[in-house]
């Protein structure tokens, strides 16, 4: 579990709004925006200790805007998304996203001075896809990777996974999105996620 929610911290660090007249690059926008969400962690940290659930609202400020939710939900279920209805589809995206708004939340509130360090874009200048690797780095522990696959949407860059040692989010989602639906169907999928959405907001100031 402190793995997930190591990975989850670090997709944060690069998920801010950033605006500017000429649309960034992808490590622009992953250098840019960790120093930008830092900063904020730091400046509201005391506030934070004595209401955590205004984490909530750092999150869907800072995080949410810039995750494409529709492509990223189309992946991570495959064929099933076809499958499905509408209605399926929206409240799947609805709660998909709560999932990594609660997620992050905890992550936030437990971010203890972590440091970055940036690798350079890999691109294809004939694709819309690129890769920014980082890794976050603490003394005494070993680096940890993590991975960022972007595309541009509308002339910004949007977080589509994120890979963990060579381990894809949205592919280990997908496997056990997967077997769920296959066991006990789609709908069992959505109630699954609405069960461990009002878990984590439970459990968001326990240590």
């Amino acid at each position: 579990m402190l793995r997930v929610i190591h990975t989850f911290f670090v997709i944060c660090l690069v998920a801010v709004s950033y605006n500017v007249a000429a649309a960034p690059s992808p490590d622009q926008v992953v250098k840019q925006t960790a120093d930008g969400v830092i900063n904020r962690i730091e400046q509201e940290r005391s506030q934070l200790e004595q209401n955590p659930d205004l984490v909530y609202d750092l999150v869907n400020e800072l995080v949410i805007p810039n995750f494409d939710f529709i492509s990223m939900s189309k992946w991570v279920l495959g064929k099933n998304w076809k499958a499905a209805s509408e209605a399926q589809r929206s409240e799947f995206i609805e709660q998909f996203k709560t999932l990594l708004v609660r997620t992050y939340a905890r992550a936030l509130l437990e971010y203890s001075g972590q440091k970055i360090k940036y690798f350079p874009v890999e691109q294809n200048p004939k694709s819309n896809l690129a890769v920014v690797k980082t890794e976050l780095t603490s003394s005494g522990a070993q680096p940890f990777p993590v991975a960022y696959r972007m595309h541009q949407k509308d002339e910004t860059w949007k977080v589509v996974d994120v890979s963990v040692d060579g381990v894809s989010l949205v592919s280990t989602y997908r496997g056990s999105f997967a077997t769920q639906i296959k066991k006990n169907g789609f709908d069992s999928l959505i109630q699954e996620l609405e069960a461990k959405n009002d878990k984590l907001a439970s459990n968001l100031t326990k240590k």
